[in-house]
């Protein structure tokens, strides 16, 4: 039942956000953090509806990952790394979302505390019910089409998020450090813990969606610190129905496949495609 409840929840709040933007007039929605341009909200569903068809239908019948009954070391972790989750949205709201504070913050939330969780968890009592099926061919391959679809309905066609004028400022060696830090401070990090460890565990409490969900509002309630306009209310509307939903199409290639490289390349474009496409 609290399973149940989580995702009814989840869908209800991302749904719900969605119809009081609209009432409110506020359906364009902020797609980076570099600029206050915008672009109506539709336009992020529909490649991440595309995308969960696809890793639904490929393969057609996927065996479920391995898992075994939840032990109370498993539970410890799921339930700390929520908190940090939490913690981390809420410091970085109050702290203004900038630089250096947000990777500062990042580090010791997303990276240091789940890396001492899981050296305390060894010592202590290691828990074995989180275990993976070994990727088959299946796994590592059938993600190109949900990730291609994704990719050319987000940067092509009249759907597409507008470039970057961001190359036309900087060197090629300033642009490439800044792909190089982007894609380890966000790509890969946020990956590693909101799919890998933090999903995958509650997954092992909750089910498969009510875990997926509730990592994608935990991923997407931290963008308000860093794409909030002030007004809490429309700020934690719109990073649901924008981030949310990107969340469920990252969150369904994770538990589907189990392999990094789908969450990585999806991840790895919504920060770099713009400013590819915007290269002179």
């Amino acid at each position: 039942m609290p399973a149940l409840g989580m995702l009814v929840a989840g869908l209800v709040l991302i749904a719900g956000s969605a119809v009081w933007l609209a009432l409110n007039g506020a359906t364009g929605i902020r797609y980076s953090a570099d600029h206050a341009d915008t672009v109506p909200m539709w336009h992020r569903w529909i490649p991440a509806v595309a995308g969960l068809i696809l890793v639904r239908l490929v393969p057609p019948r996927a065996v479920p990952p391995v898992s075994g009954p939840a032990g109370r070391g498993l539970r410890i972790q799921a339930i700390v790394l929520l908190a940090s989750a939490v913690l981390f949205a809420v410091t970085l709201r109050l702290t203004g979302g900038g630089e250096p504070m947000h990777t500062i913050l990042k580090a010791v939330l997303l990276l240091a505390v789940p890396i001492l969780l899981f050296r305390l968890a060894r010592r202590t009592a290691p828990d074995q019910a989180l275990v993976h099926q070994r990727p088959t061919a299946w796994h590592r391959y059938g993600p190109v089409a949900p990730v291609a679809a994704w990719l050319a309905l987000t940067y092509a066609g009249p759907l597409a998020v507008p470039p970057s004028d961001y190359a036309a400022g900087v060197d090629l060696v300033s642009l490439l450090i800044t792909f190089v830090v982007v894609f380890a401070v966000n790509s890969l990090l946020e990956e590693v813990f909101y799919r890998r460890w933090l999903q995958t565990r509650w997954e092992h409490i909750l089910g498969r969606w009510p875990a997926i969900v509730l990592a994608s509002l935990l991923w997407a309630a931290w963008h308000v610190g860093i794409q909030g306009s002030g007004h809490l209310t429309a700020d934690l509307a719109a990073v649901f129905v924008n981030q949310g939903v990107q969340g469920l199409f990252l969150g369904y290639l994770w538990s589907r496949y189990r392999v990094m490289w789908p969450v990585l390349v999806v991840h790895g474009a919504m920060n770099a495609a713009p400013i590819l496409l915007g290269m002179p």
